[in-house]
């Protein structure tokens, strides 16, 4: 196929990594990696200290970050008209819908120009909507009793990262227990916070993934603390006013596959200890009125059983997979009986129509599901009669927010379309009445009619149909000339949304069409859809991508050398493969904090995240058949002699998550390797982690240079 690709000029020279050859042997085969020197031996040290970084690695990744600079300086007027319009569509002073908790409402706002959040809360005022019967709390500022908990700007001050994890006020509501990450690097320092007197107290609980969930006498909270390779692995009980070292261990997870997650069940019973990988889970419980009593074991772990757990009084619900229910089924069982052997089908196993969340609160059973990769909420009450909350767009996004009252008929939801700006509801489950509590704001403006959000489907090599959500403006002539934007991710059966994002008006008002490629390895076909992307089936994510942008081409809404891919983590991973097995299809490809060096990642279980990894891609070390797997289709290990896309790679030097050095050897590789295009860029957050920046107007700066680039590659950068 003939591309159209647009060449990209740079003018100075891109830095040239040395080659240090490590070599080993796997399965009798031996591999040998150029670029291993790149990770550094301390990066633990690193993690927690930045400036702890080898020098010689230093250096090279600041060349690599002043050579993207000056590559992308053609464009610098550009990102920051890009910049000037995305802040334009932020309402800077927005605030968050009060959420009712007894006497309060809690929410969270900004100030004008803040980059952190405020967190927030006020008297309780009691609004009877109008023939609804429905209790919610007004929204208000400070003349109706504000109180500000935490001052995100006043807390980061000063600070190159800074990033709150979770704020929860005690059930007494005099403190808040407060979390936050300095670094990047997801190690959570959690304060307490005197909310009448403003003051923390002494109590600091270090190198925790930042979870709080309070006893219910407000003496005492749960966390969860990370080991020494930065796993989540240990419950521990914190009681107010003594040292950290003195906390009781309540559950410590021996199998480095297992990560560990607490969080509070709805009625707020139980604290719920979930140790999970990607195949199956155990769930523990903990009366919260009795923090000393022992845990109870719902069921034990299975292979490939995977649950997890609410209550209603005496009685459990559980999501769960079990007996054959690939797309998931709710039972029930007694408290006191949690085992498996007593589970009874209340919402029975439907092949394709996957149930992905449970909502249970007084008199209802709430569930959230999704059918062919269109979302609904189902609502049950305790007779057992059923009624439908959806929409009628092609495609929508649709969440359940959980809310801190159990005692309610009234549930929240959101609501939005890639034309549509996000919509908050207030939905009473015995009247039905659905109350608009809060529509999106675009200050700049925003005409819905003047898009169009549409829903194909990709015919895959092996005749799977793949969805693709997309947008325009409704006035872009689909004569096949358009550039377009294809986003793709497909791991860990996530689900991408069709969701609103101001973001991409910048895109398509300069005449791009934006599109998600709902490719296999996520759910939006179900677990089946999951399951046809993961471990030896891998390669199907990557074969769907490209059937999607082949279908687009076919439909006239751009051409082959006109799209732009763009993919983040394991989603940059899928970059890595589609620009080795179909790079003239591509003007350029975004590879944001890229999982790229999969082969080696998977190698070394002392990384983070590689023992709970291996039920996802494979263990290499353990089965020949899982390396020849990874081998086959790691992007790193199959660079080859053609001609690349013009590829910008991002990545975060604290990220615990895909590391520093996965996209710098990358990096290295393909400019040693490649014949011909490019020009490939890469650009190292030296003061950030996973998520990038982490203040809302700071992110935007990396949004504005992905896009600039994007418009670059495709010959639209004027400014």
């Amino acid at each position: 196929m003939a591309s159209d690709r647009i060449p990209i000029t740079v003018s100075s020279d891109a830095p040239s990594a040395e080659v240090r050859p490590h070599s080993f042997a796997v399965h009798g085969r031996a591999v040998t990696d150029d670029y291993a020197w790149l990770k550094a031996e301390n990066w633990r040290e690193v993690l927690k200290d930045p400036a702890a970084l080898p020098a010689d690695i230093r250096a090279h990744l600041e060349a690599e970050n002043a050579y993207a600079d000056a590559a992308l300086g053609q464009v610098e007027p550009l990102r920051k008209t890009l910049v000037a319009e995305m802040r334009g569509r932020i309402r800077e002073d927005d605030s968050g819908v009060p959420e009712p908790d007894g006497p309060y409402a809690y929410y969270i706002r900004h100030r004008d120009g803040g980059q952190h959040p405020l967190i927030c809360r006020r008297p309780r005022t009691v609004v009877v909507l109008p023939g609804q019967g429905a209790e919610t709390a007004a929204d208000g500022g400070p003349e109706q009793g504000e109180v500000i908990l935490l001052d995100g700007d006043r807390e980061g001050a000063d600070r190159a990262f800074f990033e709150i994890a979770a704020a929860v006020h005690s059930d007494d509501h005099r403190l808040l227990a407060w979390s936050a990450d300095t670094k990047g690097s997801e190690l959570h320092t959690i304060r307490v916070r005197d909310v009448e007197t403003g003051a923390d107290a002494s109590d600091r609980i270090e190198a925790t993934t930042g979870e709080v969930v309070w006893t219910a006498d407000s003496q005492a909270f749960f966390y969860v603390a990370v080991d020494d390779n930065h796993r989540p692995a240990r419950v521990l009980r914190h009681r107010l006013g003594t040292a950290q070292a003195d906390d009781v261990l309540l559950y410590e997870e021996r199998d480095a596959g297992f990560f560990v997650h607490i969080e509070e069940t709805q009625s707020g019973d139980y604290l719920a200890i979930t140790a999970s990988d990607h195949e199956s889970s155990e769930v523990h419980l903990l009366d919260r009125t009795a923090p000393d009593a022992t845990l109870q074991v719902v069921q034990p772990r299975q292979p490939l059983l995977i649950y997890s757990v609410e209550n209603w009084a005496s009685h459990l619900f559980i999501l769960t997979n079990a007996d054959g229910a690939e797309d998931f089924k709710i039972v029930t069982t007694k408290v006191d009986a949690p085992g498996r052997e007593n589970w009874s089908d209340v919402i029975p196993h439907r092949a394709g129509v996957m149930i992905r969340h449970q909502h249970v609160i007084a008199d209802h059973l709430v569930r959230l599901e999704i059918e062919n990769a269109r979302p609904r909420i189902i609502v049950r009450d305790t007779k057992g009669s059923e009624h439908t909350v959806a929409f009628a767009e092609e495609a929508y996004s649709l969440g359940l927010q959980p809310g801190h009252e159990f005692e309610t008929a009234v549930i929240r939801f959101t609501y939005s379309s890639m034309t549509t700006p996000a919509e908050t509801y207030d939905y009473d489950c015995v009247t039905r009445a659905r109350q608009l509590r809060k529509r999106q704001m675009v200050p700049s403006g925003h005409k819905p009619e003047d898009y169009v959000t549409r829903r194909l489907f990709a015919t895959a090599s092996d005749g799977e149909t793949v969805p693709i959500s997309l947008l325009h403006r409704r006035d872009l002539p689909l004569d096949g000339t358009a550039p377009l934007l294809l986003y793709g991710y497909g791991s860990y059966g996530t689900l991408m949304p069709a969701a609103f994002r101001t973001n991409l008006l910048s895109l398509v008002d300069r005449g791009l069409v934006y599109a998600i490629a709902h490719v296999r390895g996520g759910t939006e076909k179900g677990w089946r859809w999951y399951l046809d992307g993961k471990r030896e089936k891998k390669p199907n994510t990557f074969s769907d991508f490209v059937a999607c942008a082949h279908a687009l081409i076919d439909a006239k809404y751009t051409a082959s050398g006109r799209i732009v891919a763009h993919g983040g983590s394991a989603g940059g991973m899928l970059m890595g493969a589609v620009a080795n097995l179909a790079p003239d299809v591509f003007a350029g490809i975004v590879a944001d904090v890229p999982f790229v060096d999969v082969l080696n990642t998977m190698l070394d279980g002392d990384l983070p995240l590689t023992p709970p990894e291996w039920p996802e891609w494979g263990n290499p070390g353990e089965s020949l058949a899982d390396f020849e797997t990874i081998l086959s289709y790691s992007p790193y290990d199959n660079v080859s002699a053609k001609a690349y896309p013009a590829i910008l790679a991002l990545g975060g030097l604290t990220d615990p998550r895909v590391t520093y050095w996965e996209p710098a050897k990358w990096v290295a590789r393909l400019r040693a390797t490649m014949t011909g295009a490019g020009p490939i860029l890469l650009r190292i957050n030296m003061e950030a982690g996973h998520g990038g920046a982490a203040g809302r107007f700071d992110r935007l700066e990396e949004v504005g240079l992905i896009q600039a680039f994007a418009l670059l590659a495709v010959g639209k950068a004027e400014n």
